[in-house]
């Protein structure tokens, strides 16, 4: 589906010297469940480096909301507009309680401008970005509801879940309309193909935890290779 962008994320990439320079250069923040971090079309510039939590990162349709990706703590978000002065391209919303740190555009600018092995990491997180987003367009061109969502499934639990007694748990607040804003369709799509993939086994569903029991078939029918 392509939520995810880089597997290793940019904070963990920088040597500590260049970590403490970055933290130091903006302030803590702490921002409600479902608070926006930054709006889609504002012309505000600075980045913002998530510190705790996740964020959906969504646009509106006609259809409603179309959650683009998700990000963790160690990445960075709103640095497109810092760099180009653009309005912003997307909304970015707290997925529970995140705290960030807010950097200003320029200090940001000139962060990278002092140090080439940061640029290229923003470049080559663009770039990452940009082929998930390329993937996920793809997807909801050509893919049922079913095959995207099983394709979401698959990728969350690689990307965030936890091995239980056989199984791959995935814990994120994430709800049933944003799993859907995630797959390109509506919640009670949704909620039907979670239905069936229940009762063939596959997955077991609990309040703000999904359960993949046997990830294959859901790779299978996903069309994702197994993570290398």
């Amino acid at each position: 589906m392509g939520l995810f962008g880089e597997n290793q994320v940019f904070l963990s990439r920088l040597a500590h010297a260049d970590r403490q320079s970055l933290l130091a250069l903006g302030h803590r923040r702490v921002y409600r469940s479902q608070e926006e971090l930054v709006g889609e079309g504002s012309s505000t510039t600075f980045v913002l480096l998530i510190l705790t939590g996740w964020c959906t990162v969504w646009r509106a349709t006609e259809r409603g909301r179309l959650i683009l990706a998700l990000r963790q703590a160690g990445e960075i978000v709103g640095e497109m507009a810092a760099l180009d002065g653009r309005p912003r391209s997307a909304t970015v919303s707290a997925l529970g309680t995140v705290e960030a740190l807010v950097v200003p555009g320029d200090r940001f600018r000139h962060f990278m401008s002092a140090r080439p092995f940061v640029t290229g990491l923003v470049m080559a997180q663009l770039t990452e970005r940009l082929r998930s987003a390329d993937d996920q367009r793809r997807s909801l061109a050509s893919a049922t509801v079913l095959e995207r969502l099983a394709a979401c499934l698959v990728e969350l639990a690689d990307r965030t879940g936890r091995p239980e007694s056989g199984s791959t748990v995935i814990r994120l607040p994430l709800s049933q309309h944003e799993i859907a804003a995630a797959v390109g369709a509506t919640r009670e799509a949704v909620a039907k193909a979670l239905r069936l993939l229940r009762e063939e086994g596959l997955v077991r569903t609990g309040p703000k935890v999904i359960t993949v029991t046997d990830p294959e078939p859901l790779r299978l029918l996903g069309g994702s290779a197994a993570p290398t």
